[in-house]
């Protein structure tokens, strides 16, 4: 085979592979189920939802641009770490939707305080961009677009949206 067939059989392969990755379809949240508990592993890059203590679906997600590290100041881009509750729902936000986190807590305020910074805020779960959401699953292959919150894709925060409710306890470990 020449270099360039080697070329195009790989580029039609990524093309088929890609295009499978993008269509395949994912396992939806049974309609109807109110998630109790959100549990984020921020190393494996996982959200794991969870009702009447059964674990329920597990999104893969990205994550701020320095993901390494509990969250100490604005501007960091780092998602915080420890507990956590959902405290608000936005359903026009500039990133689809989103579900706000109860961040910065007291600890929080206080460590930000001994840095001579503002520990910041606005961190949500939360969508695409808007206008962007036919980028899709392809999000998650980049920790480097959230300035510290936790992305998943449109379709996935709809469910997270209608599922969980204000006051959902969140723990996010590292």
């Amino acid at each position: 085979m020449t270099r360039k067939k080697i070329i195009s059989f790989i580029a039609v392969a990524a093309f088929i592979g890609a295009s499978v990755y993008y269509f395949y379809p994912e396992q939806k949240l049974p309609a109807g189920t109110k998630i109790d508990k959100l549990l984020v592993l921020k190393s494996e890059r996982k959200l794991l939802a969870y009702a009447d203590g059964q674990l329920i679906k597990t999104y893969t997600i990205a994550l701020g641009r320095s993901p390494v590290g509990h969250k100490e100041y604005e501007g960091d881009k780092k998602t915080p770490q420890g507990l956590y509750t959902i405290n608000d729902k936005n359903p026009n936000s500039a990133y689809h939707k989103n579900l706000g986190i109860s961040y910065p807590n007291t600890d929080d305020i206080k460590h930000a305080r001994t840095l001579g910074k503002s520990p910041g805020g606005a961190i949500k779960i939360h969508g695409l961009q808007n206008g962007t959401g036919f980028i899709s699953k392809f999000h998650r292959f980049f920790n480097s677009w959230t300035l510290g919150c936790i992305a998943v894709t449109d379709e996935e925060m709809d469910e997270l949206y209608d599922a969980v409710p204000i006051g959902t306890p969140i723990e996010i470990r590292p």
